[in-house]
C-alpha cells in the first residue's frame, strides 16, 4: 500500500511546472507528495505557490519548506493534487475521511486541472461500497440533518474525535461530520444534490465531475485514468 501511493505522488509530481499555483489536498498519499514535492524545489530550485486545504497539510508544508499563500491572493489554481477516500472509473470520488471535504471542494474547484492520487485499494466500481459519504453540518442542525439523511435511506453517525478527544470531531470550520452509510449509491450526482438541500449541510463528500485524471499506484506501477470530455 506504501509503494502503491509513492508511486501515485511520483507520478502526479511530474504534472508540476515552475511558476504554478499549487492546490494541495489533505491524507497520508499527499503527505508523501509534498515530501517528495519539497525536495524536487530544494534540488531544481522550482518557484511554486501552494495553497493547502487543513491545517494539517499547511504545517506539513511549512515543515517541508514550501511557500503558502492564499485563495484571496490566487482564486484561480494551475493545479490541485488531493487523495480520495474512493475513486471510480468515472473520476467520481469520496472525500473527507481527514475531515477538510469542504475546504478540499473547494480548492480542488479553483484548479484549472486538478488531479487525485491514490493506492489501488481506493479504486471501486461503484462508490460507497466500502466508504461511507461525509457530510459536513453545522452543530446545532446534526440531529435534524441525521432525520432527514434517514429519509433518503441513509445510515448517519457522528464522527467523534477519537482516543484524545471527548465527543465529536471538530473540523478547522469548527463543524461536525456525519458519516453516512447508503446500500447503494447508482446516482452520485443526484445524491449530492439531495444532500445538499437539506438544511443545516455545510458540505458533501461526494466529488462528481471534478477530478480530470487520477493516478492508481500500485506495487506493479501506475494506472491513469482520465476523464473523458
Amino acid at each position: 500500500m506504501i509503494e502503491g501511493k509513492k508511486r501515485a505522488a511520483q507520478a502526479a509530481l511530474s504534472e508540476v511546472r515552475d511558476g504554478q499555483i499549487l492546490g494541495i489536498g489533505t491524507g497520508s498519499t499527499v503527505a508523501i507528495f509534498i515530501e517528495m514535492l519539497a525536495e524536487r524545489i530544494e534540488k531544481e530550485g522550482l518557484k511554486v505557490l501552494c495553497v493547502p486545504t487543513s491545517y494539517q497539510s499547511a504545517y506539513l508544508a511549512m515543515e517541508k519548506g514550501l511557500r503558502l499563500t492564499t485563495l484571496e491572493e490566487h482564486p484561480i489554481l494551475d493545479l490541485a493534487v488531493d487523495g480520495a477516500d474512493e475513486v471510480d472509473n468515472k473520476l467520481n470520488l469520496i472525500k473527507g475521511g481527514g475531515a477538510a471535504l469542504t475546504r478540499e471542494k473547494i480548492v480542488d474547484s479553483a484548479a484549472k486541472r486538478f488531479i487525485v492520487i491514490a493506492d489501488e485499494g481506493k479504486l471501486v466500481e461503484r462508490l460507497g461500497v466500502k466508504t461511507p459519504v461525509p457530510v459536513e453540518v453545522i452543530p446545532m442542525a446534526w440531529r435534524t440533518v441525521a432525520n432527514s439523511v434517514r429519509i433518503l435511506g441513509g445510515n448517519p453517525r457522528l464522527r467523534d474525535g477519537g482516543d484524545r478527544k471527548d465527543g465529536p470531531l471538530v473540523t478547522d470550520n469548527g463543524n461536525f461530520i456525519l458519516d453516512i452509510k447508503f446500500d447503494e449509491i447508482n446516482d452520485p450526482r443526484a445524491l449530492e444534490f439531495e444532500l445538499k438541500r437539506i438544511p443545516g449541510v455545510v458540505e458533501v463528500g461526494l466529488f462528481v465531475n471534478l477530478a480530470n485524471a487520477a493516478y492508481i499506484g500500485s506495487e506493479k506501477g501506475v494506472k491513469k485514468i482520465e476523464r473523458k470530455m
